[in-house]
């Protein structure tokens, strides 16, 4: 359970990261001149963009896991709330 207890927080901290390392190899090879945009004089913003581009495909593959753990835990969360409505709609109408 301990696994499922931070599925979240872990996927979202390995994009952050995964995003952090795309952005600094693409910073890298601005910097190297292998990219025509220069890092001395480019917009960040396009390097910014550029590492998400990059990094969107590649968390969609080597994230596969935490994904599936992260949508497992988001569904228990979903059922129970769907429980605790369903109870208390069972007791208003016992009520009335």
């Amino acid at each position: 359970m301990s696994s499922q207890k931070f599925a979240s927080l872990r996927y979202t901290a390995l994009r952050v990261g995964l995003l952090i390392v795309c952005f600094g190899v693409v910073y890298g090879l601005c910097w190297a001149g292998a990219v025509p945009i220069a890092a001395r004089g480019s917009n960040l913003v396009w390097m910014i963009l550029l590492a998400l581009v990059i990094s969107a495909p590649l968390s969609w593959v080597l994230l596969r896991k935490q994904r599936d753990a992260m949508s497992e835990q988001i569904v228990a969360r979903v059922d129970r709330a769907k429980e605790r409505m369903a109870a208390n709609t069972g007791q208003e109408d016992g009520v009335a």
